[in-house]
Formats: structure tokens, sequence, C-alpha cells
């Protein structure tokens, strides 16, 4: 089988990689960089023991996407920061000593040689999704510490799994379809498809996805699998099938406007309008040393960017 392209969830990783180290790990100027030495060393890492061909780190262009608000209102509200009393800012809560950490990450990144891409007015789960759609050659190894990422694992055109980082890169966990279907109890051969159902139904109180009242994850992960879909399902409870029990015919009757939406508001688009920065093979060296090492200099990135370079070189 052919080296994976590696699709990095970059905010995913550069958030846990600040909460990881201590923000003792600073520039000459006081700058803290603890985000960007645990985002490199975790690049190294992934250089090293996924050996990709290609890889990009997925970014933000816009992380609460205005077509998922018109639909559903509630989505990521809780996580844009209020001004005043009647104005809102559209910015997600990142943490004061994290936000100028990331321009570094970026310059570093082009520095390197390793690619970015994001698309206009779609966040990175959006751009993850069309290069996994997209791709028919190499395997996807998708790397996030995000469950919603889950639904894009499949075999055909080729493999794809998530690589989840939930509790850091030393436990990371590879999962593929028969992984999804056995942790949650879904069918494997659409795992994918059907972990976004559940999803729907379960809700997401960190994404401000209500679900359905009373459907947890079990009796989601029972329904879909009876039905084979979501449409499946609420077909049948609309026909009063006798293996949707009465109580959660009523709540799907109930949540009809939320379920009416919430599909388009979960699923990750697979055609969004994606640009990169540069091919996305990985070198076998940087695109551009001095940079490196002016960088490297400047914020005191030491041992982490060595270990980047050497795995660029590995």
């Amino acid at each position: 089988m052919s080296a994976p392209l590696v699709l990095l969830d970059a905010a995913s990783l550069y958030f846990r990689s600040f909460f990881a180290l201590p923000e003792s790990l600073r520039a000459p100027d006081g700058t803290p960089v603890n985000a960007v030495r645990g985002f490199a060393d975790t690049v190294a890492r992934i250089l090293t023991d996924r050996k990709p061909e290609r890889l990009v780190a997925c970014l933000d262009a816009d992380w609460r996407p205005q077509f998922r608000v018109d639909l559903l209102p509630s989505y990521k509200a809780h996580r844009v920061a209020e001004e005043g009393d009647d104005a809102e800012v559209d910015a997600e809560e990142v943490p004061d000593t994290l936000s100028p950490q990331v321009p570094i990450i970026l310059d570093l990144l082009e520095a390197c040689g390793l690619a970015t891409a994001e698309a206009a007015g779609y966040e990175a789960d959006d751009v993850i999704g069309t290069l996994t759609a997209r791709e028919s050659s190499n395997p996807v190894e998708v790397i996030t510490g995000d469950r919603d990422l889950f639904q894009l694992v499949r075999t055909d055109p080729t493999p794809a799994s998530v690589i989840y980082v939930g509790k850091g890169w030393a436990k990371a966990e590879v999962l593929g379809p028969a992984d999804i279907a056995e942790r949650y109890g879904v069918p494997e051969e659409n795992a994918g498809a059907a972990y976004a159902a559940m999803a729907v139904l379960r809700g997401d109180p960190s994404d401000g996805l209500p679900g359905v009242t009373g459907i947890g994850e079990k009796t989601a992960a029972k329904l879909i699998t009876r039905f084979g879909s979501l449409p499946g399902l609420l077909a049948a409870a609309r026909e009063e099938h006798p293996d949707v029990p009465t109580r959660a015919r009523t709540q799907l009757a109930a949540a009809a406007d939320y379920l009416a939406v919430a599909p388009t508001v979960v699923a990750v688009v697979p055609d969004a309008p994606v640009t990169f920065s540069r091919d996305d093979r990985v070198p076998d060296a940087p695109a551009d040393p001095e940079r490196v090492a002016e960088l490297t200099e400047r914020w005191n990135l030491g041992g982490s960017v060595d270990r980047l370079l050497a795995a660029l070189g590995g």
C-alpha cells in the first residue's frame, strides 16, 4: 500500500500542544512559544511514525460558518464572546497567549515547505472532508482530537482512517470503519455515515447541538443500525414501526425542526473551495533553510525545530 496522505486538524493539534506544555517556554522577547514547540514536535512525530508521502495542515478560514449558523443558530453560540450589552464578537475563545503563536506556526510550516490549506467560509473539518472525498490514490489519515471527523472513515476508493489524539500522540488511536463500528455499535459497512447520524441524534453540547431529548448514544446507535440511516429511521417513526418505541417516536416528532437542519450542520462538506499554500508532497529538506534558522533563533524553538528538520530528512 502506498504511503498515506496525512491531513492535520491544525487547530486541534496546536490547542492541545498549548495546554500540554508550560507557558514558561518563551522566546527572548517573552512571547510564550509552548504551542509552537509542541506543534512542531507533534508534526515531527507524525512524519517519523506515519511516514506520509503528502501532508496538509488544514486551517479554519471560518470556525463558525454562516451557512451552519443560519440553519442552527445555537451552533457554537456559547463560544462567541459577548462585547457590551447587545454586540457580539464572532471569534472563538482562544487563550490570549495562544493567538500570537498561530502566525509563528504558519511561518514555520511555510519555511519548512509543508502545505497548509483552507476554504473561504468553511471550517478545517470541511477542508479535511473535501480533501478526503477527492483522494483516489493514497490512503488518508486524518489526525485530530475531534470526534466529529469519525464520519470520514471509509474503505473505498482508498482507505480513510482517523488517528484520534484526544489523549496525546503517545496514546493515539488509529480508527477505521471496523473500529468505529465496534466502539459505537454502528454498522461497519457505512460506519462513517452511521456515526454522523448517531451524532445528530445524540447531540453535542460543545458544538451547540441539542440532539433529540431522551435519545442518548446507545439508543441512537441501535436505531440507526436497525433502520440504516436517519431518513430511514424517521420514515419508520412516521409509519409507527414497532421497532421504534412509542417514546422515541414522540421525541423524534418533537425534534422535527432540529432534525430537518442538523444533518447538514453535522456533515462535513465534501466539495469546499479549498486553496493550498503549496504542493502537498512532504519535502526531504526545508524550503527556506535560512528562514527556518531565523525563526528558530527569534522564537527560541531549539530542539523542536531540530526534530522537525530531522523528520523531514528521515
